[in-house]
């Protein structure tokens, strides 16, 4: 009983930790570039030794366990009469939990409240035109043209990457941060390689393309989306798995690592994940505009966003309300409702990008 007391403990010093990273000068900083490549590097290491999810194990375990444990408790205090099972069950939650939070904010939790990326890229978000915002657009879609018209298409009519199996593409993602991290040495670094959900269609339900599970410092990716954004799926999961948790920026920075990695495959999929984003935000804008670039996409290109936008169809629902929901509550509880200054943070990142080159 004193054990699991003590470990309740933890719960008001992950919260320690939490306010001090977001008040604390310097110190979620420290901890992002000093103790994570640490603790991110040694644990992946022998996780990675193991070719499936660990994550997807670890969370269907617990599904059984806790769902057989809730019964005999249900079961038990039955037979006997009395609530002394079920305070015991639910100290054990609370145990677990705590525990469960504490690792949460000490594997990744810090990490949200870290510079953003422009503190290291040097690049600077300002109020952009809807001129600037179109002349991002053109070259975008002049890049997706000129990509995809290299790729080969498959029976499906859409663009197929170069491996055979979902294991090449992942080794060739794993090396695909050399180039940029050429630039930007705070993306160096030895990680493994994302692995594949063998219950993608549940993620595809949940409208999930990729998840990093903190608890074993895994990139995990869903196997089943459209063929062209696998690769930057890959390497938006391992951005995380470097220790840059909001999500428009480790879009981002798939963007850069895609259109730097040497693969012509995975600069089409970085391409079409910026394009999307850029496009999304010039149909609020300046709808005139939008149908006016969108008639200058190439076929094959239309076809592949066609697919894709088939795929998730599929998977609409309440369920994949739910998890958005969710994942939006979860964003914000972390420190990821202030980014936008004018299109979006990653749309703002690619604006600052290209206004330097």
């Amino acid at each position: 009983m004193k054990k699991r007391i003590f470990a309740l403990i933890l719960m008001p010093v992950s919260l320690i930790l939490i306010l001090t990273a977001k008040y604390g000068t310097g110190f979620a900083e420290f901890y992002a570039m000093n103790i994570y490549p640490v603790l991110a590097g040694s644990i992946s290491f022998f996780t990675s030794k193991v070719k499936f999810s660990l994550a997807e194990f670890i969370i269907l375990v617990l599904i059984v366990v806790l769902t057989v444990y809730f019964l005999s408790v249900l079961i038990r205090s039955a037979l006997e009469k009395n609530l002394k099972h079920i305070n015991g069950f639910i100290l054990n939650i609370a145990v677990s939990a705590s525990v469960m939070y504490f690792l949460f904010v000490l594997f990744c939790g810090i990490n949200y409240y870290r510079n953003e990326f422009t503190y290291y890229s040097g690049l600077k978000i300002s109020e952009s035109s809807t001129e600037e915002l179109i002349s991002l657009c053109e070259i975008l879609i002049a890049d997706a043209n000129e990509a995809r018209a290299s790729l080969n298409t498959s029976r499906g009519g859409i663009a197929e990457l170069f491996d055979e199996n979902y294991y090449d593409t992942s080794m060739r993602a794993k090396n695909s941060f050399d180039g940029v991290a050429e630039k930007y040495q705070v993306l160096q670094g030895r990680y493994p390689a994302p692995k594949p959900v063998l219950f993608s269609d549940v993620m595809s339900y949940m409208g999930i393309s990729g998840v990093f599970f903190p608890y074993s410092f895994e990139a995990n990716v869903n196997a089943h989306v459209p063929p062209y954004q696998l690769p930057s799926v890959m390497l938006h999961e391992l951005v995380h798995l470097r220790g840059f948790m909001r999500e428009d920026e480790a879009n981002f920075i798939s963007y850069l690592a895609c259109i730097n990695s040497g693969f012509r495959d995975f600069e089409y999929s970085g391409t079409m994940l910026a394009l999307t984003y850029s496009m999304n935000a010039l149909y609020g804008e300046n709808y005139e505009e939008f149908a006016r670039l969108h008639g200058t996409y190439s076929d094959d290109v239309r076809n592949d966003l066609k697919y894709s936008s088939d795929y998730w169809k599929k998977f609409e629902g309440k369920t994949s309300e739910i998890s958005n929901k969710v994942n939006d509550t979860y964003l914000k509880f972390n420190n990821q409702d202030d980014g936008v200054k004018s299109y979006g943070r990653m749309v703002d990142l690619l604006l600052a990008y290209y206004s330097e080159r």
